[in-house]
């Protein structure tokens, strides 16, 4: 199933998802290269949110970037399995080896801003990331690595205390809380 098709066969959670939703459909049909950053002004990405076994904790990493705690993801450079993209993003940015997939279906889906910054001494304008977001679990045994080049933190939060570690009050309003609350059925 190509992504497109992943995308409408999503349901959405809330009225934010269903307009989301909407919006990267119409932005798959009209422009080219959607996978890879040389589309400046909105590409894809996909976000791990991944949980420890019991479902109470998510690992985290402290971005650079963003200067804020955050759930590990990164850019589709091209690939259109995101499910991939995710899993690859959470082992390089947190130093895990192993992976388990709860839902190999879109777990939720976001339009999110993106400041403009220097990343390798370069300049990125402001643009939107079409996140698509997967539910993964870790074992919190498992030994944790900082990324240098992207994070200078990794651990576990309890789902609880999210809203007090990050920083980024859009992504705490529009998405984590949304999340911890998607998560309910799978409890």
């Amino acid at each position: 199933m190509d992504l497109k098709q992943q995308i409408e066969k999503f349901k959405p959670f809330n009225k934010q998802e269903e307009k989301d939703k909407e919006v990267m459909i119409k932005y798959i049909e009209k422009f080219d290269d959607v996978l890879t950053r040389n589309n400046e002004f909105a590409h894809f990405t996909a976000s791990a949110w991944a949980v420890n076994k019991q479902k109470t904790k998510l690992l985290m990493i402290y971005h650079n970037i963003y200067k804020s705690w955050a759930w590990t993801g990164g850019h589709a450079d091209g690939q259109s399995d995101l499910l991939n993209t995710a899993i690859c993003e959470l082992k390089e940015e947190t130093g895990v080896k192993n992976v388990k997939i709860l839902d190999n279906d879109i777990f939720s889906l976001e339009i999110i801003c993106v400041k403009g910054h220097i990343k390798r001494e370069k300049y990125v304008s402001s643009h939107v990331h079409l996140n698509l977001t997967y539910f993964l679990e870790v074992d919190e045994t498992e030994v944790l690595q900082i990324k240098k080049d992207e994070n200078s933190g990794v651990k576990w939060i309890d789902l609880k205390d999210i809203e007090d570690v990050s920083n980024d009050e859009w992504m705490i309003e529009n998405v984590y809380k949304k999340l911890k609350e998607k998560m309910k059925k799978y409890t």
